[in-house]
């Protein structure tokens, strides 16, 4: 009886100790590592939400950019950090993928990270050079299917989120297009432009201007839902293939065994400034949306995308 009663008071210090320490946290500078180069996406995210934290906690949020690896490099650095909060990762998408395309990684990504929370969603747009004689998802599909192995499309990478979006439509739509790699999204538009390959999916502000002016076609977005800044474009999903949905996620990450009681409160200061007007409004500007999670929601989450990009490519062949 003794013991039990000792035990039940170191629980309940313990317990007293997390709650103190979320009440006090944070009482130093963050680091939030970015596993990218600076001025893409998860850039933009990153700094965004540590610019409004600072503001909110009154410490410092620094962002630290970590790239190599395919984002593994700076994510696998958090996952060794000390599990105090005062480290995090800014991740998505990409690190779901990799989880079944890196054949041998040096960290689990599922495991050895604990989703803080979401942060927004960043739908892709497919287009096409102008001269390819199609106008929609099933036009598409058709000419795919009546040229096996003569469109091409590229993407900034093998494996990345854009590569595998058009993977997914061969897989659900039984065609057969070919993948170009490049070394970044800027390539690739340049290269449908001037007509080297028929399309691709890729992020819509880096093509929005030339949709609006025509030197690209816009034929679907590629999450579940139409695009503010796209509003007549159809979804792939409402064009023939149900239930298609790719869309671009970044969370806020922590290493496993943080203490609850800081990742519940991380997370409700997160969700705090994602409903704010100034960041919806700088969200939208580039075609993204807030998203709001649970921590228990996140994980969940998280562990969907990886089933799903588990199959993809395990279907596709990608190495």
């Amino acid at each position: 009886m003794k013991k039990m009663i000792k035990l039940g008071i170191l629980v309940s210090a313990l317990t007293l100790t997390g709650v103190c320490q979320a009440q006090d946290y944070p009482v130093r500078a963050l680091r939030v590592v970015v596993p990218f180069a600076p001025g893409g996406s998860v850039d933009f995210f990153g700094r965004l939400v540590s610019q409004k934290l600072t503001e909110r906690w009154g410490r410092q949020v620094l962002v630290e950019n970590r790239s190599g690896a395919g984002g593994n490099l700076g994510a696998e650095s958090v996952a060794k950090s000390a599990p105090d909060g005062y480290t995090l990762l800014v991740a998505g998408i990409p690190h779901t993928i990799g989880v079944t395309l890196y054949q041998k990684p040096t960290y689990d990504f599922a495991n050895d990270l604990l989703g803080v929370g979401a942060i927004g969603t960043l739908p892709s747009v497919i287009v096409t050079h102008p001269s390819l004689p199609v106008k929609t998802v099933k036009d598409l599909a058709a000419l795919a299917a009546a040229r096996p192995g003569q469109l091409t499309f590229g993407s900034g990478g093998n494996g990345s989120p854009n590569h595998l979006a058009l993977e997914l439509f061969n897989y659900m739509a039984k065609v057969k297009m070919v993948h170009v790699p490049y070394k970044g999204g800027g390539q690739v538009v340049g290269d449908i432009v001037a007509g080297h390959i028929q399309l691709a999916s890729i992020g819509i502000p880096a093509v929005l201007s030339l949709v609006q002016v025509g030197k690209l076609r816009a034929i679907a977005v590629t999450g579940s839902q139409r695009s503010a800044v796209l509003e007549k474009v159809p979804t792939v999903a409402e064009s023939g293939l149900p239930g298609f949905d790719v869309t671009s996620w970044y969370g806020l990450f922590a290493p496993a065994n943080t203490p609850p009681a800081v990742v519940t409160k991380v997370n409700k200061d997160l969700g705090d400034v994602l409903i704010s007007a100034e960041i919806k409004e700088k969200f939208a500007a580039m075609g993204a949306d807030p998203l709001l999670m649970r921590p228990d929601e996140f994980t969940n989450y998280v562990r969907n995308d990886i089933a799903k990009w588990g199959k993809v490519i395990k279907a596709s062949g990608i190495k």
